[in-house]
């Protein structure tokens, strides 16, 4: 029903989110445990959909330190690309706001893990663009946005991008809060999104609303999100 709905309604791209339970950074050895099981189960479910990717947040470090929350997140992926070995879906590790003890903020939590893990092939970037906001990085002014993809580039590989999350925030530049909000109502500003959508490094990138949803005045929030990023998309992109 799954593989013949995508036909029907033509989508192309599908993305699966794992559950927030998984916390793949936790001290707790239990809870480390079972969610390296899990994970494994949804890698499972998405390879049975043809989901060629599910995207989790790298994990919390919860009462450990940010370093003991990395080695834990490397020692769980390379447990769990061992075990699902052969599969065609592929595990994205999500740009995180940082709020309390998440990992996966600063762009460096990102570069240590790829580097850590012994099959970083397997292994892709969800970028979401709230999340990177919130988390102190600027995509505005134009320079602002150059160096962030810049440094993005520098220590993970604008390569590792396999999808986008486009977000706009609730909150400001640095607060590490993640509160999404509507494309061009919050604080990032819709010429961000106009040069991240004609950036040509990322023009094969598949990207995905995660907007509040709701309607306004009886039309579908989605809708009005995606015709407002629509109507920044370059003219020669139709």
């Amino acid at each position: 029903m799954f593989r013949r709905a995508l036909d029907e309604y033509s989508i192309s791209h599908p993305l699966a989110h794992d559950s927030y339970l998984i916390n793949l950074a936790s001290p707790d050895s239990e809870l480390w445990e079972k969610s390296i099981l899990a994970f494994v189960e949804e890698l499972h479910r998405a390879e049975i959909l043809g989901i060629p990717y599910v995207v989790t947040h790298p994990g919390c470090s919860t009462e450990g330190t940010p370093r003991a929350g990395i080695r834990k997140i490397i020692r769980a992926l390379n447990r769990i690309l061992r075990t699902t070995r052969g599969m065609a879906a592929q595990c994205l590790l999500e740009t995180t706001a940082g709020q309390g003890t998440s990992l996966g903020w600063r762009f460096e939590h990102l570069a240590a893990i790829l580097d850590g893990v012994r099959e970083p092939e397997r292994l892709g970037v969800c970028l979401d663009t709230c999340h990177v906001f919130a988390a102190g990085y600027a995509l505005d002014p134009p320079q602002q946005y150059e160096e962030t993809l810049g440094s993005f580039d520098e220590l993970v590989g604008l390569s590792c991008i396999k999808t986008i999350h486009l977000n706009d925030s609730a909150r400001p530049l640095g607060s590490r809060v993640d509160r999404h909000s509507h494309i061009g109502r919050g604080q990032i500003g819709l010429e961000a999104f106009r040069r991240l959508l004609s950036d040509r490094r990322l023009e094969t990138v598949p990207v995905y609303l995660e907007t509040p949803k709701g309607e306004e005045d009886g039309v579908d929030f989605d809708i009005i999100n995606l015709n407002t990023l629509r109507q920044l998309l370059p003219d020669s992109a139709g």
